[in-house]
């Protein structure tokens, strides 16, 4: 059977479209981090930067807003990174990705080994209590299991209440305009609720496509970390629409999907940090150009990152003198024309007007990074 070939621009637009990066979105906030199952929050504001440029009508507050009143989470998930998630999903995903967890906490370094053979029921059922009572930072965590555990490293085990337990990071940390340290309770305490019991993986993989589809099975193992995608995927197999992309690997997808037309235009976008779009394929060709790989400075996509008609194009960072309360966004970038380095600017002034809107004066620079 011949199956239609997509190529890295036609994969490039879908995923664009389905992350709400070739045009912004009129959905709500909640709305948006439900269909994306998450956004990477472990630098707290990211997911500020993430939704403003995926939304037209995005503001601040209302995110923070959502924190607080417990509609959205900090929660360590996908990957074993902390991610921005639903209520609903917190519960939903958390067990799910419990088998990332259990490996990573394994193969740590540092705590692995202090815990192995170690039965941690008593110390985790110590921790359930103690964070209920209310949130607590990691120093008050490891105080009290040197108190109540002292034959056992402390440190090693509240790291192992991250991987063991549902933690959350409740606010002000992660709130715009606030800071705070990183305090912790378990998603029941904070939620009012239990976690699912049951919980689907066949229907998350469904919404993964849904956001970042076309996959490959090594894409969605990619993106959560977990083993068994190509047996979920042969069962979903009735329900999805197959592919090839140009070296021959089958590529699964939603039926009624976009797929946009690879013309599409694709505009300027900052993203931040650890943006999931750019971590979430075990094949990344989609986002970054033929030139660009095996430059040593194209690594850098984990920072904030800048794409022009679609691809990874430059990192940013933003400089703020305090003397004179200006902001100046730096745009590091690879061989953009005049023409892109204006689509750039621009979009760069938006974004800083954005980021710093206390700043008494804002200014952008573009500088050409060679290989």
């Amino acid at each position: 059977m011949n199956r239609e070939v997509l190529t890295a621009r036609a994969l490039n637009r879908a995923t664009l479209a389905r992350q709400l990066l070739l045009e912004r979105s009129d959905r709500s906030v909640l709305d948006t981090i439900e269909h994306m199952v998450g956004m990477q929050a472990q630098i707290p504001l990211n997911p500020y930067v993430g939704l403003w440029s995926r939304l037209a009508r995005f503001s601040p507050d209302e995110l923070g807003q959502l924190m607080l009143n417990r509609r959205v989470v900090r929660i360590v998930a996908m990957r074993a990174t902390l991610h921005l998630v639903t209520a609903d999903d917190c519960l939903l995903l958390r067990p799910l990705m419990q088998p990332v967890l259990d490996a990573e906490l394994a193969r740590h370094r540092d705590h692995g080994p202090a815990l192995a053979g170690v039965d941690l029921a008593p110390a985790l059922e110590f921790a359930r209590t103690f964070v209920a009572e209310r949130p607590r930072t990691g120093s008050e965590l490891r105080h009290a299991f040197a108190a109540h555990f002292p034959d056992l490293d402390a440190a090693a085990l509240t790291y192992a209440c991250r991987n063991l337990l549902a933690f959350v990071q409740v606010p002000p940390r992660g709130v715009w305009g606030h800071t705070g340290q990183v305090a912790s309770t378990t998603a029941e305490a904070w939620l009012g609720r239990p976690l699912v019991g049951d919980p689907s993986i066949d229907d998350v993989v469904v919404r993964y496509l849904g956001a970042f589809g076309p996959a490959t099975v090594a894409d969605v193992s990619s993106w959560s970390r977990l083993t068994g995608m190509r047996e979920v995927l042969e069962r979903l197999r009735p329900r999805l629409r197959s592919f090839v992309d140009e070296q021959g690997r089958e590529l699964f997808d939603l039926p009624g999907a976009p797929r946009p037309d690879p013309d599409t235009p694709a505009p300027s976008r900052f993203l931040p940090e650890y943006d999931n779009v750019l971590l979430s394929h075990a094949d990344r060709s989609r986002f970054v150009r033929d030139d660009l790989r095996g430059q040593p400075w194209t690594a850098r996509t984990i920072q904030g990152a800048v794409l022009h008609d679609g691809t990874f194009a430059g990192t940013w960072y933003i400089e703020r003198d305090r003397k004179d309360s200006s902001a100046t966004l730096v745009v590091d970038h690879a061989r953009l024309t005049v023409r892109a380095q204006t689509s750039v600017g621009a979009e760069g002034r938006r974004f800083l007007a954005f980021h710093e809107p206390a700043a008494a004066s804002h200014d952008v620079i573009l500088r050409r990074c060679e290989s």
